[in-house]
């Protein structure tokens, strides 16, 4: 069922502690950090607050290994961007993850 979203600038890898252990240049770009800032960072950190249970749906997404939806980040400026994602969990435990900008209609940006 990969596929859903095309090979995009903004990807994430990170662990099975949800810390991002490798990030695209795009990622960097749209919230804002240093790929030396985000690794170590815990994805959470960029989740704009009271938007999703993080545990819940980490452990929803543990048991399918393989999730797709909206969610909130927000940037090093504390601006939200909704992002449409999907991730699964690779055969080395790591969490790939294709992101796309999302306008406030719905439509994909850029």
């Amino acid at each position: 069922m990969i596929g859903i979203i095309p090979d995009s600038q903004y990807k994430t890898v990170v662990d099975l502690d949800r810390k991002y252990v490798d990030v695209s240049d795009g990622f960097c770009n749209l919230v804002g950090y240093k790929r030396e800032e985000l690794i170590g960072k815990r994805y959470d950190d960029l989740t704009a607050s009271n938007t999703n249970d993080i545990p819940t749906i980490f452990e929803l997404f543990t048991k399918s290994g393989y999730m797709h939806g909206l969610w909130m980040l927000v940037n090093r400026r504390g601006n939200s961007i909704l992002v449409r994602y999907e991730s699964w969990i690779r055969s080395d435990l790591k969490i790939e993850g294709r992101l796309e900008t999302v306008d406030s209609h719905g439509g994909e940006v850029g």
